[in-house]
């Protein structure tokens, strides 16, 4: 690190110097020794807990990422201890924080970054996605063919790959303005019968949308066609994917045993079909499994969820999931769906201990990384710790912006105002998830 650069220490010195505050009142902030300051404001040790760090965050006012920006990288010895003899070096001897291993830091900073640092105050608000042009599609029919579209197999394929990639990287804005018209694409592509698969593939994408928005009519419209299309395609995966569609229509109008009947019977249906390869086959199969457990955990059954997620999982390790998959598959996306059943089940202490043991960062979408954290937000919330249903929360926006605009997160922001003095920016984020702040 260049002489003139802006260390770790210097900031804080700097910061504290610009307060008016001696070394021993910033120690005592901090419950730390004046000798402790002084030795990390010299760049003589690091500060490697993210606890402390946060605190000095706080009371210093200085933003979590600039101070974890200007902190040591893991395993880097502070400038100024590098100048020193080795025999002089803080080392072990340390207590327990100054002596944290880098490995231990690395994973604390990586936690930082995921966790505590989307950004309080200046975050762009997500914008309302409208569906009204996909309402106008499925009542009147009235969307255009986007000018110079290309309404070919080839085309239409890639239009297929792209609304699926916008859902993935949960820019619903974008997806919402633009499916009506890339339906409208795929239904122009002639004849009918080659169409019809790739219709359904976005009607399923588009009922995806309306779930995440929702919009529990269209969700309804949206599966049907889904459906319909699909039988006249033939293609096994698009219409086990629309089964699911319709599987989580009927769950939102209460229709709970029905609904996980519908997926069951379909992983059953998909399980004998021969036409589409097994390992994608038992791959599809494990989302319709997890799906229908996470319908059984609503009803209450217990038993029924555990077996059925249980069977999800090991279908998922059987299975192979692709890249053009239709639907979200693989052991991961069964994860996900098992924490939700240890939430709905009420055991939140249960689904913290699985959540500890996903890595956020290897879950391959925006989409998957945003859920997973309102999810874990849900389990805090239930378990009544608003702190940690806060920062979970921040990590979802952090992940995917457009996520918070669900219903669940202004509905947890809504309670989390009521702890709006200890929770710094709360109220601003209750705004960004589309609440009216008085």
């Amino acid at each position: 690190m260049a002489g003139n650069a802006l260390t770790l220490g210097k900031l804080i010195a700097k910061s504290r110097r610009r307060k008016g505050w001696p070394q021993r009142d910033l120690a005592a902030l901090i419950d730390k020794s004046e000798s402790w300051v002084s030795q990390v404001e010299r760049d003589v040790i690091p500060v490697n807990s993210l606890e402390t760090l946060r605190r000095l965050s706080e009371v210093l006012g200085i933003a979590l990422p600039e101070l974890l920006a200007a902190a040591p990288s893991p395993g880097q010895v502070p400038t100024s201890a590098s100048r020193r003899p080795a025999s002089t070096r803080v080392g072990g001897n340390l207590g327990p924080e100054e002596g944290d291993d880098p490995v231990r830091r690395r994973e604390l900073l990586a936690a930082a970054a995921v966790v505590f640092t989307s950004p309080l105050t200046s975050a762009t608000p997500a914008q309302a996605s409208t569906l009204a042009p996909l309402e106008d599609l499925l009542l009147y029919g009235t969307a255009p063919v986007p000018e110079n579209s290309d309404v070919s197999p080839a085309g239409v394929t890639a239009a297929v790959k792209a609304a699926r990639q916008h859902f993935r990287a949960a820019r619903y804005d974008t997806l919402a303005r633009t499916l009506p018209g890339q339906i409208a694409r795929a239904q122009a592509l002639k004849p009918a019968e080659v169409s019809a698969t790739a219709v359904a593939d976005l009607y399923n994408i588009a009922a995806r949308l309306c779930i995440k928005l929702g919009e529990d009519g269209l969700v309804a419209i949206t599966a049907d066609r889904a459906l319909n299309s699909a039988r006249i395609g033939g293609d096994a995966l698009t219409i086990a994917e629309a089964h699911r569609m319709v599987s989580s229509a009927w769950r939102r109008q209460g229709h709970l045993a029905r609904a996980t009947d519908i997926a069951v019977r379909a992983a059953q249906d998909l399980r004998a079909d021969g036409k589409a390869a097994e390992p994608t086959r038992l791959s599809a199969g494990s989302s319709l499994l997890a799906t229908a457990a996470y319908t059984a955990a609503k009803m209450g059954d217990r038993q029924t969820a555990h077996a059925l997620i249980g069977e999800a999982a090991q279908t998922a390790k059987a299975g192979q999931a692709t890249a053009d998959a239709r639907t979200d598959a693989g052991l991961q996306q069964v994860l996900l769906h098992q924490l939700s059943v240890h939430y709905l089940l009420g055991d939140a202490g249960q689904a913290i201990d699985l959540a500890k043991t996903i890595d956020p960062t290897a879950l391959p979408t925006a989409e998957r990384q945003g859920r997973f954290f309102i999810d874990v937000a849900r389990c805090f919330d239930q378990w009544g710790k608003p702190e940690q249903c806060y920062r979970a929360l921040l990590a979802a926006e952090h992940a995917a912006p457009q996520e918070i605009r669900r219903g669940a997160v202004k509905d947890m922001a809504g309670g989390l105002l009521r702890h709006d003095r200890s929770l710094p920016g709360v109220r601003a984020f209750a705004g960004r998830a589309g609440m009216t702040i008085n």
